[in-house]
């Protein structure tokens, strides 16, 4: 999932050109990873360019921001309004966008007391996160372990603990994996490298709990939200290793892979081989709202343009 290039990114109140958005060799974030980000999605429909829950996204931007006391220097509603403004100015459709706020250069003390908070906005065309997603992709319990909530609340998006996820990947992709999945502390499974995980059995989902260690997705949520919709039965409760064997049905879900299927666990496979039936249902409905053709829910979707009335 690389980059493209776009126009413009917006950095500390105004768009400036992508070559411009620097940031100091000295900065705060980038020696001691002390900053948080979003991953949201803007997604192509009828209307135009639309952002996906992008109100609960900032919503756990600031979360996460007052755990590790910084104060972000705009509100809610202007970091809004710039999401929407940088999606019209690099004319996207569909594109991945990354807020982040950090301690900028002041000092080398591990104290923030003394550092400004940077804040920006990134946009660009993005497709599939992880190949042959639509297949459905191999993951591997990794021997990298997700840290405790006790050291570092896994429930905010800091970029510091992203170093454990990418240990992970590293260690699945070296493997011949796609993804991995990595074990809590006690030993339960807790979620991939950037994804939350979801199992089908008998017909229900099963996903676990701010108490596996694990980010508290916006996708995950919707997932949840839509399977009860759907009368599809939910349940919220620990994942064992063995409770991911012998699924009948696994998937991702995530801002970046959506709703992705998972096919085999270290030569487990899962479904034949292939997306099962309730994981599909769910995959085509998700794909349905994000695009906004279900009214529904509609207030999911932030238009960058205004809805345009056509008139005979």
């Amino acid at each position: 999932m690389g980059f493209q290039k776009t126009e413009k990114i917006w950095f500390n109140g105004t768009l400036v050109n992508w070559d411009d958005a620097n940031v100091h060799v000295l900065a705060h974030g980038l020696h001691y990873g002390s900053g948080v980000f979003e991953g949201m999605r803007c997604y192509a429909t009828a209307d135009g360019p639309a952002v996906f829950r992008l109100e609960s996204h900032l919503d756990r931007f600031f979360q996460s921001a007052d755990l590790y006391e910084m104060s972000i220097p705009y509100s809610k509603g202007a970091l809004a309004d710039a999401t929407l403004q940088l999606i019209r100015a690099n004319r996207l459709e569909a594109a991945y966008l990354r807020p982040i706020a950090f301690f900028d250069v002041a000092t080398l003390s591990v104290w923030t007391k003394e550092c400004p908070v940077t804040v920006a906005i990134a946009g660009y065309p993005t497709g599939t996160y992880l190949a042959d997603a639509d297949k459905g992709v191999r993951v591997t319990i990794s021997s990298v372990r997700k840290f405790d909530n006790a050291a570092i609340p896994a429930w905010g998006k800091a970029c510091g603990q992203y170093v454990n996820s990418v240990r992970a990947v590293q260690e699945a992709q070296r493997r011949g994996f796609d993804e991995a999945l990595l074990l809590n502390s006690r030993g339960e499974v807790s979620e991939g490298s950037g994804e939350n995980l979801f199992l089908v059995r008998d017909g229900a989902i099963v996903t676990n709990d701010r108490d596996a260690s694990i980010l508290m997705g916006v996708t995950r949520a919707s997932i949840l939200e839509l399977a009860n919709d759907m009368g599809i039965p939910t349940l919220v409760a620990p994942i064992s290793v063995e409770d991911v064997y012998h699924a009948d049905e696994l998937f991702f879900t995530g801002t970046a892979v959506e709703v992705t299927a998972i096919r085999e666990v270290d030569g487990h496979v899962i479904s034949g081989g292939k997306p099962g039936p309730v994981t599909r249902r769910i995959q085509e409905t998700f794909n349905a709202v994000t695009r906004g053709e279900r009214p529904e829910y509609r207030r999911w979707l932030s238009y960058a343009r205004q809805r345009q009335t056509v008139t005979s």
